[in-house]
C-alpha cells in the first residue's frame, strides 16, 4: 500500500539544476533519487534518510544521504509542511 504524500517537495530553481546535472552524471542512482524524494513527501524523519541538521554556514538547514558519498541538502518547513530541496551532490560538492 502506496503511502499517501503528507510534505509537499519544493524544487528550487539551483537544486532543479543541480539534481540535472547530478542525475547526468550518475544515471544509476535515478531510482534511489526517487525513493528519496518519495520518502521525504511521506515521511521525512524516516530513519532511512539519516535526516540530520547542519551547523555553520549551513545552520538552519537539513541533509539527507542518498547514499554513503551523496547528500540531499534541504529546509524543512514543518508547519506548513513543505519540503524546500536546496542542492544534491557528494558530500564535498554540497558541504563546500
Amino acid at each position: 500500500m502506496k503511502k499517501t504524500a503528507v510534505f509537499t517537495l519544493v524544487w528550487t530553481e539551483t537544486f532543479a539544476r543541480t539534481a540535472r546535472k547530478f542525475l547526468g552524471k550518475h544515471p544509476g542512482l535515478a531510482s534511489e533519487f526517487r525513493v528519496v524524494l518519495g520518502l521525504l513527501e511521506t515521511d521525512p524523519r524516516a530513519p532511512r534518510l539519516r535526516l540530520h541538521a547542519l551547523a555553520g554556514q549551513h545552520k538552519g538547514k537539513y541533509a539527507v544521504s542518498l547514499t554513503y558519498a551523496y547528500r540531499i541538502i534541504l529546509v524543512l518547513h514543518i508547519t506548513e509542511h513543505e519540503v524546500v530541496l536546496l542542492d544534491v551532490g557528494s558530500h564535498d560538492d554540497v558541504y563546500g
